[in-house]
């Protein structure tokens, strides 16, 4: 059974052309213009995946991410026509898995499209893999992760980021291992992206983000996590 995919964008021209290249990918879609309605629809209707404006009449983008974050696990591409590392790193802080700065490609919108489902998928049938490093224990079967025994409520890429740090902890990965690790494509996301959900990573997992102790940078190459 092919994947559903809900397409929430207030421009036809751009609704439509998305809407075309997904369906000539082998997706099922629908369409909605409006943030109040895209919400109602992803709570009615059973969805894989949401591609998601930042500008909409109703609810705006971002608090329609809000909400829907709340509630599920459902992974969001989010549009924007700003191309401002402030709407970016807002997107992602309220748990928008990629986004894409128009005008963009097409064939990268679906590959990105492609991956976030692939990984979603492979979330779901994988073997049950329990990963330990100090406090923090990862299910990585379940999607599910505490910290010194309470529960951690991650995204599904800061999930798969601290699942690859968890697989050799202390060995420094850097930025692009990291990104090719997220997108598994052949078109890879912006790099300062990694930044932003290392940070958001570090507000959950960290006693003190402002200096962390788990989570290191070495800087000029990438990221490590330790035991602590």
């Amino acid at each position: 059974m092919s994947s559903r995919i809900l397409i929430v964008e207030d421009e036809p021209a751009i609704s439509e052309a998305v809407a075309y290249a997904l369906r000539a990918a082998g997706y099922e879609v629908d369409e909605v213009d409006d943030g109040n309605i895209a919400v109602s629809t992803a709570r009615d209707r059973r969805y894989d995946l949401m591609v998601l404006d930042l500008l909409l009449p109703g609810v705006p983008g971002l608090d329609v991410c809000r909400v829907l974050r709340a509630e599920s696990d459902l992974p969001i591409v989010m549009l924007t026509a700003r191309d401002t590392e402030l709407d970016r790193i807002g997107g992602l802080e309220l748990g928008a898995d990629d986004y894409m700065t128009k005008p963009f490609s097409m064939a990268e919108l679906v590959s990105r499209v492609r991956a976030l489902l692939r990984r979603r998928e492979l979330d779901r049938t994988g073997r049950r893999v329990l990963q330990e490093v100090g406090g923090l224990h990862l299910d990585v079967t379940r999607h599910a992760a505490t910290i010194d025994g309470r529960p951690l409520h991650l995204t599904r890429s800061e999930f798969r980021l601290v699942t690859l740090l968890a697989s050799d902890p202390g060995r420094v990965f850097t930025r692009d291992e990291l990104v090719r690790h997220l997108w598994q494509s052949e078109f890879v996301g912006d790099r300062r992206a990694i930044d932003v959900h290392i940070s958001n990573l570090r507000r959950k997992v960290e006693p003190d983000h402002r200096h962390p102790r788990r989570l290191l940078t070495v800087r000029g190459i990438g990221y490590r996590l330790v035991a602590f």
